[in-house]
């Protein structure tokens, strides 16, 4: 299958610089793209790597124009990953690479669930009592979707997927735990993407909320009541703990743990493997991260930490005792 760079700049836009004639096969890395393919440039640290690129188009930034025209034919868009991303979904529809809509044999679908017939259902999957699946919404194999389970249109819900588990809820009763029931569901908006493994829990007795618009990564646990908001993306191993807000439009890196009843507002960015014990309620960037060093020396920084709070003592003393050797002012004579 091949496409003209002319009929990419007809569907998506862009400055074409070079033969609109010119066959296109693939898409392919900057630092791999043959004679053939098409690539893309939107890091800036990248360009060196441009004048050795052979793909037979760069898409590229207005900054990078002079330079990938003295290499070749290229593209200018304001943004290239944005173009990127978007030509990636036109080479799908294109190439006829979608999943057609339809429940697969082997999937078990309760009589009671509501999929929408534009909806996808693959193998393996199980889709319990009461489910409803929007339009144009893809589930991939082996998913499971628990009872009450509402997931809006146009989601796509990656292999190993469970949505809809028991929170984890539990009383103490001397030396033993007695389970609370979770009598709330999860409630999904349009537009969401949930990643391969990735857990979200139905609600103890409310509902958990994922909003339109947001991305979850491989591996993620949304625990009991969480609510995230609209556009929100976390990368994978992200861990929410019980009845926490997200705020909408937030990022949350690798590895990142919240901690249960909190709340995180509007536009906030957290960086890989942060903790967050405390609600933050201004947007912004936040950074918890001990800087990794060799072993020997963290265990040496490790020990000193465990001096501190006698250092604080220590210091704070010292400070007194210096306050009460410092000879007194006399007080100013007024005129």
């Amino acid at each position: 299958m091949q496409v003209t760079l002319a009929e990419i700049v007809a569907d998506l836009g862009g400055e074409l610089h070079g033969d609109g004639a010119c066959a296109i096969t693939a898409i392919a890395p900057l630092e791999t793209a043959g004679a053939s393919d098409i690539t893309f440039l939107a890091n800036p640290r990248l360009l060196p790597q441009l004048q050795g690129c052979q793909a037979a188009c760069v898409i590229v930034a207005p900054a990078q124009l002079e330079q990938a025209l003295a290499r070749g034919a290229c593209i200018v868009t304001a943004d290239p990953y944005l173009y990127f991303a978007r030509l990636t979904q036109w080479w799908v529809r294109r190439h006829g690479q979608q999943v057609p809509a339809g429940i697969h044999p082997s999937a078990v679908v309760h009589p009671t669930a509501r999929v929408h017939p534009s909806a996808t259902v693959g193998a393996l999957s199980v889709i319990e009592a009461d489910v409803q699946i929007g339009a144009e919404t893809r589930i991939d194999s082996r998913v499971t979707i628990e009872r009450g389970t509402v997931i809006g249109a146009r989601c796509i819900i990656h292999s190993g997927a469970v949505i809809g588990s028991d929170g984890f809820g539990f009383a103490k009763q001397g030396q033993q735990w007695v389970k609370i029931e979770q009598l709330g569901h999860v409630r999904i908006g349009d537009d969401v993407e949930v990643g391969a493994n990735t857990c979200i829990d139905r609600g103890a007795l409310g509902d958990t909320v994922i909003a339109n618009g947001v991305k979850l990564d491989n591996l993620i646990q949304i625990a009991h009541n969480v609510q995230v908001g609209e556009n929100t993306a976390m990368a994978a191993c992200v861990g929410i703990s019980g009845s926490t807000k997200i705020g909408a439009n937030c990022t949350l890196a690798g590895g990142v743990g919240v901690v249960g009843h909190i709340e995180l507002a509007d536009n906030t960015h957290v960086s890989g493997a942060t903790v967050i014990s405390s609600s933050l309620t201004e947007p912004g960037r936040y950074t918890g991260v001990y800087p990794f060093e060799p072993h020997s020396k963290w265990e040496q920084n490790a020990a000193l930490l465990r001096q501190l709070r006698k250092m604080r003592d220590r210091i704070r003393n010292l400070e007194k005792e210096l306050a009460r050797a410092r000879p007194q002012q006399p007080p100013e004579q007024s005129l």
